[in-house]
């Protein structure tokens, strides 16, 4: 069975606290490789490469740091193949749906490339009598980012690749469930030409994340995941004084309205509510269509569309819709809820529940569920639920509808279907969600725009990726700055030497 390592200082490192998780194959349900748990020794040493490492990168200018970036991309698309078969294989998710998780992610990284631009500082001239004023941005140091399982190529690159060009060295912590493509993103920075040391991947469950949190050098730290690891790490790390920034859990609403094309609300609702096995926080999980005659429309015609669906292993090609999830763990969360769902009184309109695929017994796979007449006090309602479940909330007015997710704790992503540009406009200027899409399912910004929930979706200021990930990962310095004339009548110069 494969053993895999930590990357340290330019090299792959054996684990060395004899703490093993194993890495599944979800399609199958075997175990295919052993990842290394790191002890607080451990990641203190990748903290020391990095310290010692990070001065000369800074010291380098930010033109030479973005030409890093640069051939980071051509190497990216020239594996991205090779990215996408390791993830999926680790993962579960399909070729294409991995591929699309590489390409976002070298959105990010082209982005960066912009570093000489988005570094420099402001100037006054004569801001009083012989005084100027200049800002600057400088690195923090060594930044730490705590990445999850459903996306182990994008979110990484979406943290350390504003980190390291705005000229910081860098720790990766990525999920323990799929750490093969982190591993190889460090590699392929290093073939960019990134020096030895700014990049460390260390791999590890909670005590590397304490680690983490406690370690003096580490200047800032980012998360992805569940709220309730967000709201530890947030007070946490903050109480230890770096600057955090942490996302968190989501419940995502799409509002259906009564004069939307259906046709196009129901296709939305089967990519943003089924793909990627509904793994991705911004999946929407809650339909809300308005109107009873709406919501018997809609059901009606999302049924035939999630019968069709494919579900199967990466392997099988790109026909299949969506694959396993990634443990037992999670699969066996998702019917809990499911049971949970009926139990509590909901319709279940799918029944994915006794899903089985021939020669993939043992995998975490789980048929797609759909359920309608969902309440507010339903926990398939309440939680996020993270599997391929839509659940289907009747609002009798559109004051109703948006209730719900102004309501609702989560606040990560949110979507109108509608033709009705007044409705548009006011579901965009009244909700208290972040991100926000009007006849798109799945509203997560491009490179240049940055990313972030409100509400319990979110901890700290500022957001991941666009310009908030350059202020997030430097410091402004302002320098006033005073001469004395030199200069006496006449314009002759009169220059005296420093005594």
């Amino acid at each position: 069975m494969q053993e895999l390592t930590h990357y340290m200082n330019g090299a792959h490192v054996k684990g060395t606290s004899g703490r093993f998780s194993d890495v599944f194959n979800p399609a199958t349900g075997e175990v295919q490789a052993q990842c290394p748990l790191a002890n607080e020794a451990e990641m203190d040493q990748a903290v020391q490469y990095a310290m010692a490492a990070q001065p000369a990168w800074a010291a380098v200018n930010p033109q030479r740091r973005a030409r890093v970036m640069m051939k980071f991309v051509d190497l990216l698309n020239r594996d991205m193949d090779k990215l996408a078969e390791a993830l999926s294989r680790e993962h579960g998710k399909t070729l294409p749906d991995a591929a699309g998780d590489v390409q976002r992610g070298l959105e990010v990284v082209e982005y960066c490339i912009g570093a000489p631009e988005l570094l420099k500082g402001d100037y006054t001239d004569s801001a009083g009598p012989g005084i100027d004023m200049y800002s600057m941005r400088q690195p923090l140091g060594v930044s730490a980012g705590i990445t999850p399982f459903n996306f182990p190529a994008m979110i990484p690159m979406w943290m350390f690749a504003p980190a390291i060009v705005c000229g910081n060295a860098f720790i990766l912590k990525p999920s323990e469930r799929d750490p093969s493509v982190p591993l190889m993103l460090a590699e392929l920075l290093e073939e960019a030409g990134l020096p030895k040391g700014i990049i460390q991947v260390v791999n590890g469950d909670k005590e590397a994340v304490d680690a983490i949190l406690h370690h003096p050098v580490i200047q800032s730290v980012g998360f992805v995941g569940s709220t309730p690891i967000a709201e530890y790490i947030y007070g946490t790390g903050c109480s230890n004084g770096k600057r955090v920034q942490c996302f968190g859990g989501a419940k995502n609403h799409m509002i259906i309205m009564p004069d939307a094309d259906l046709d196009q609300a129901a296709d939305a609702l089967i990519g943003a509510g089924y793909g990627a096995a509904g793994e991705r926080c911004m999946a929407i999980s809650v339909a809300v269509p308005v109107g009873d005659e709406t919501a018997d429309r809609l059901i009606e015609k999302l049924i035939p569309r999630i019968e069709k669906l494919k579900v199967g292993p990466y392997t099988s090609g790109k026909d299949v819709d969506y694959g396993p999830v990634v443990t037992a763990a999670a699969k066996a969360n998702i019917e809990r809820l499911v049971q949970s769902g009926v139990d509590q009184g909901a319709t279940l309109v799918v029944d994915g529940r006794n899903f089985n695929l021939q020669g993939y017994e043992d995998g975490f796979f789980v048929g797609p569920h759909l359920f309608d007449n969902v309440t507010k006090d339903m926990d398939i309602y309440k939680q996020e639920i993270f599997g391929p479940v839509l659940s289907t909330v009747r609002a009798k007015t559109y004051e109703e509808a948006l209730g719900l997710a102004m309501d609702h704790e989560m606040g990560n992503g949110t979507a109108i279907f509608t033709r009705d540009g007044d409705a548009a406009r006011d579901f965009a200027n009244r909700i208290n969600v972040g991100m926000i899409g009007i006849n798109v399912p799945i509203p997560v910004p491009l490179a240049y725009h940055t990313f972030g929930g409100w509400k319990k979706s979110v901890f700290g200021d500022l957001n991941q990726h666009g310009p908030d990930a350059f202020k997030f990962y430097t410091r402004t310095k302002t320098v006033t700055s005073r001469w004395p004339s030199g200069i006496k009548e006449g314009g002759e110069f009169n220059f005296k030497p420093m005594e």
